[in-house]
């Protein structure tokens, strides 16, 4: 009987381990990060949504259960196999919108600037739950359409942590961080809220947008800082 495989690390530890090898081949200082007490792991966040039971209900049928097509960096959270059809202004769509589960108590889309201009949206600017005074849309599953009265945002760029990352850094939940990003398409990132829970992971959350602007790869050198 063979022995069971042992599972492989996440992609985004993976690329924490290259930065560091780059860091120490190029002969370079490693930032304060690197010391930290858990690996700083940045993510890209492409468009999804957050739904609630009720909306998967009436977008997939009743009963229905969001299924695990990949679980994600925070623990107990992942992409779903469900995607829906994002309709905007003037019946301008997105198709296959991913659904991130589990479900949560309020229906929320999160956009790129670039997606919501394709659009014809305006959004706002919000942290994640902060829907109040946002436009809405209309999704379309399999099984019936759903209408959003509000929830649509670009959600703020964010760092999640553990309060002994909290302590470590020296901030608390709400406040507010810096990310630089080196390479030739480097940048300084301001005002990046800090979320604190036991339950957290570190990791950076920016969006496609971010992401893209300064070419985020594996070996793309990253320090957080007040």
């Amino acid at each position: 009987m063979a022995a069971p495989s042992t599972p492989l690390p996440h992609r985004a530890i993976i690329e924490h381990q290259v930065r560091q090898t780059v860091y120490r081949q190029l002969g370079k200082a490693m930032p304060r990060s690197a010391s930290a007490p858990n690996p700083l792991v940045v993510n890209v966040s492409a468009r999804h949504c957050h739904l609630t039971q009720e909306a998967v209900e009436i977008l997939f049928g009743k009963g229905h259960q969001l299924q695990v097509f990949k679980w994600l960096y925070q623990e107990g959270q992942f992409a779903a196999k469900e995607t829906v059809t994002l309709i905007g202004p003037r019946s301008r769509v997105i198709s296959n919108l991913r659904i991130l589960g589990p479900c949560r108590n309020i229906n929320q889309v999160e956009l790129a600037y670039t997606d919501a201009i394709a659009l014809g949206f305006d959004i706002p600017l919000r942290s994640s739950g902060d829907i109040e005074n946002t436009p809405g849309c209309m999704l379309m599953g399999p099984a019936g359409f759903l209408e959003m009265d509000n929830g649509v945002i670009r959600a703020l760029r964010h760092v999640h942590m553990a309060p002994e990352d909290a302590d470590f850094y020296g901030v608390k939940n709400k406040d507010f961080m810096k990310m630089t990003v080196g390479g030739p398409c480097g940048v300084s990132f301001n005002d990046m809220l800090v979320r604190v829970d036991p339950s957290f992971k570190l990791e950076v959350h920016i969006d496609t947008d971010e992401g893209n602007a300064v070419n985020l790869q594996p070996t793309t050198p990253v320090s957080l800082h007040k």
